[in-house]
C-alpha cells in the first residue's frame, strides 16, 4: 500500500502572468498556478530526490545544482546535531567547558522540489509509472500527495528517474543522506518543503536565480541595528560573528565620518591608507586605524578584560545595551568630536597657544585649527584617536549605568534601514536638543584641555617630550588613557566621578 502526506495548496498566480510567454520549446511550458506546502522526514525526502548537477553538451546545457561540496553538507550535519556556535569549533575544542555552548540546529528554511510527471523527461529518462507520485486536491486549499512506498523511514531506491527533483536545498539533504549512513542523526527528522508540480526546467533555473542571487541578503548591520542583543551575546563573542558585525559597524561609522558635511573629520580620514604625501590634507589617521579604535572602543562587548563598548555591551543586566540605530551612533560620534574642536578653537588652551605660537613667536595668521588638523597634535594621529575614544566610551558608559534616561532618545529615524546623509543629520539635531548633548560638549572641553602635542612639537620642555615619546606604541595606549583619565578627575563633577572610579580599576 502506499504511503500518503497530507499538504497544502496555495495559489501564486496574477491574472497578468497569463500573457507572458510560455514556451515549451524553451523549456518554459506555463506552470500550475497552484504550489504545495508539506513536510516528510528527510530521510524520506531525500529517496524521492534528485539532485541534478549542472552539466554542458553539444545539446547545451541541462541542471541546476552546483557541485556539491561535501564540507558543506558537513558542516550542516553538524549544525543540526549541535547548533551555533558549538558546530563551528574545532573537534579539538570540542570539550566539557564548550559543552554549554550547543543550541538546538533548527532548519525552518523549505527545500523546494519539482514533482515530476509522467510527460518530463530529464537526460533521456522518466520516472517509472510505478514510482510517480500523484497529487489528489481536497478542496480549495487541501491536497493529498500519494508515494511510491508506505514506509516513512524506509530508504526507497527507485526503478528508474527519481519523482522528486531538487532545485534548492541539495546541501540539507546530502547532510542527512550522509548522517543516516553513520547514525549521527536520525531518520524521523523533518524537513519542510514547498513542492511546484511539472515545472519545466527553464522555470526551475530561473526559480533557483531567484531564490538564490536575487534577493538583497540582510546587511549584518543592519540586523545589528534590529537585534540589540546581537550586540552582547557572549556566546558569540567567543567566535568570529559578532567581530564581523562589529568591525562592520565600526567601518561603516568611520565612513559616515568621513563623507558626512557636518563631521569634524569630513574628507579628513586616509581611506585608503596612503603614504602622508598622498593622503587627502589632514588626513592623519587611516581607515584601518579608526576601525579598530572605534571596534576595541563603542563596539567593545566587555569580555575578558576589555572594556564595556556604549554601542554594544549590557548597560545593566536587565535593560541590555542602547537601542540606538546607525545615525545615532555616528550623531553621537560626530557631536563629541565636535565639541573638541570647537573647545580648541574658541576657547584656545595653553596648549594650542604654544603650538601655533612657539616660544612667543607671533604669525601673521596663527590658525588653531591646525591643533586639530595638523601634523603635531595627536588628535590627528592614531594614538590620539584612538585615546580619546576609549577614555570617552569609558565616561559615557559609565554616566549610562548612573543615568540611563539621560541615554533614552526619542527619533524618527527606522532602525534597520539604509543610512543616508538625511538620517545622520536628523539624528545629529534630535541629539543636540537632549540633555545628553549637554554632558557631551562638556566632555568636550575637558578633553579639548589636554596637552595634545605630539613629542616632535616645537616648544616642548625635555621632560614633556619624553612623557609625549612614552605615549607611541602598544603600551603608550595604556599609559595615555590613565593620564586623560587622571586630567578629566578634575573636570565637571560627573565626567570626573567616572574618572575618577576608571582611575581605580587602573590602580
Amino acid at each position: 500500500m502506499a504511503g500518503e502526506i497530507q499538504a497544502i495548496r496555495f495559489k501564486q498566480w496574477l491574472p497578468e502572468w497569463d500573457d507572458f510567454g510560455f514556451d515549451p520549446a524553451q523549456h518554459r511550458r506555463k506552470p500550475d498556478e497552484h504550489i504545495l506546502l508539506f513536510s516528510m522526514p528527510a530521510v524520506q525526502l531525500r529517496a524521492l530526490s534528485g539532485v541534478y548537477r549542472r552539466t554542458r553538451d553539444s545539446e547545451g546545457g541541462e541542471g541546476l545544482q552546483r557541485l556539491h561540496d561535501p564540507k558543506r553538507s558537513a558542516a550542516i550535519r553538524d549544525f543540526v546535531r549541535f547548533g551555533h556556535p558549538y558546530s563551528g569549533l574545532p573537534i579539538a575544542a570540542r570539550n566539557e567547558s564548550s559543552v554549554a555552548m550547543r543550541k538546538p540546529g533548527w532548519l525552518p528554511t523549505a527545500i523546494v522540489v519539482n514533482i515530476l510527471t509522467d510527460r518530463d523527461e530529464r537526460r533521456g529518462r522518466r520516472v517509472a509509472g510505478s514510482d510517480l507520485v500523484s497529487v489528489r486536491h481536497d478542496g480549495d486549499n487541501r491536497a493529498e500527495l500519494t508515494l511510491p512506498y508506505t514506509d516513512r523511514l524506509e530508504r526507497w531506491t527507485p526503478s528508474d528517474l527519481e519523482p522528486f527533483e531538487v532545485i534548492d536545498g541539495q546541501h540539507r539533504l546530502w547532510a542527512f543522506d550522509e548522517a543516516l549512513k553513520d547514525g549521527s542523526l536520525p531518520g524521523d527528522f523533518e524537513l519542510p518543503v514547498v513542492a511546484f508540480t511539472g515545472l519545466d526546467v527553464g522555470w526551475q533555473a530561473y526559480l533557483f536565480w531567484s531564490i538564490n542571487v536575487s534577493p538583497k541578503r540582510i546587511n549584518p548591520s543592519h540586523a545589528f541595528d534590529l537585534f540589540p542583543l546581537l550586540r552582547s551575546a557572549e556566546w558569540l563573542e567567543t567566535f568570529s560573528d559578532l567581530r564581523i558585525y562589529r568591525q562592520a559597524r565600526a567601518q561603516e561609522l568611520t565612513e559616515i565620518l568621513y563623507t558626512q558635511p557636518e563631521s569634524p573629520f569630513h574628507n579628513r580620514i586616509n581611506m585608503l591608507g596612503e603614504s602622508s604625501r598622498t593622503a587627502p590634507p589632514g588626513a592623519g589617521v587611516t581607515q584601518a586605524g579608526w576601525v579598530q579604535a572605534i571596534t576595541t572602543s563603542f563596539l567593545s562587548t566587555g569580555s575578558g578584560r576589555s572594556a564595556n563598548g556604549l554601542f554594544a555591551a549590557d548597560i545593566t543586566p536587565t535593560t541590555g545595551p542602547l537601542p540606538w540605530s546607525r545615525p545615532q551612533q555616528a550623531a553621537f560620534l560626530i557631536l563629541l568630536w565636535d565639541s573638541i574642536r570647537v573647545s580648541i578653537v574658541e576657547s584656545q588652551p595653553h596648549w594650542v597657544k604654544a603650538l601655533i605660537r612657539p616660544e612667543g613667536q607671533e604669525s601673521l595668521d596663527p590658525d588653531p585649527m591646525l591643533a586639530f588638523t595638523g601634523n603635531r597634535t595627536m588628535l590627528n594621529q592614531e594614538q590620539g584617536v584612538r585615546g580619546v575614544l576609549a577614555v570617552a566610551n569609558e565616561i559615557f558608559f559609565g554616566l549610562a549605568q548612573l543615568n540611563p534616561d539621560l541615554f533614552e532618545l526619542d527619533t524618527r529615524v527606522i532602525a534597520g534601514a539604509a543610512t543616508t546623509p538625511e538620517d545622520i543629520s536628523v539624528a545629529l539635531g534630535e541629539l543636540m536638543v537632549e540633555g545628553l548633548a549637554t554632558a557631551i560638549v562638556d566632555f568636550g572641553a575637558a578633553i579639548a584641555s589636554f596637552d595634545w602635542r605630539s613629542a616632535d612639537a616645537p616648544g616642548l620642555s625635555d621632560n614633556d617630550r619624553m612623557l609625549k615619546r612614552a605615549f607611541r606604541g602598544s603600551s603608550g595606549y595604556v599609559a595615555l588613557r590613565e593620564q586623560l583619565f587622571r586630567h578629566l578627575a578634575t573636570g565637571p563633577k560627573g565626567i570626573a566621578e567616572v574618572a575618577e572610579e576608571a582611575l581605580k580599576r587602573l590602580s
